[in-house]
């Protein structure tokens, strides 16, 4: 039995949800969890309650983004020329320029805060 737990409201999550996907949703889904830094329940809560998934930079974040981006690319250096591009690696795409789209640069932390201080929280769309 998994041990209890409370949302951010200090509600008790006893509840258990499970669904059916395909290989081909389950990798879309594990992606934009990857990419989002959040747990794959947190992720999934906030989609299907209509709450904005907001990415806030850290390790976890980073990591993600870049075993993505490292996805992407393969994918794209093995797909043939002429070949259309599958509707799913253009989702993925989608999203991850959503974030990049997102986030600042240092020079602009420095614009913005004069302390340089990080963790602004940046929103994905996806």
């Amino acid at each position: 039995m998994s041990a209890k737990n409370k949302d951010a409201q200090g509600r008790w999550r006893s509840k258990t949800v499970a669904f059916r996907v395909s290989p081909e949703e389950d990798a879309l889904i594990e992606a934009k969890v990857r990419m989002s830094g959040l747990t794959k329940q947190d992720y999934i809560t906030r989609r299907l309650t209509d709450q904005s998934v907001v990415v806030q930079g850290n390790p976890r974040v980073f990591r993600g983004l870049q075993t993505e981006m490292r996805r992407i690319a393969e994918e794209l250096k093995n797909m043939e020329a002429g070949a259309g591009m599958d509707p799913d690696l253009m989702d993925r795409i989608g999203f991850l320029v959503s974030i990049l789209d997102g986030m600042r640069t240092e020079s602009d932390w420095r614009e913005t805060d004069p302390h340089g201080r990080a963790g602004r929280k940046e929103k994905a769309n996806g």
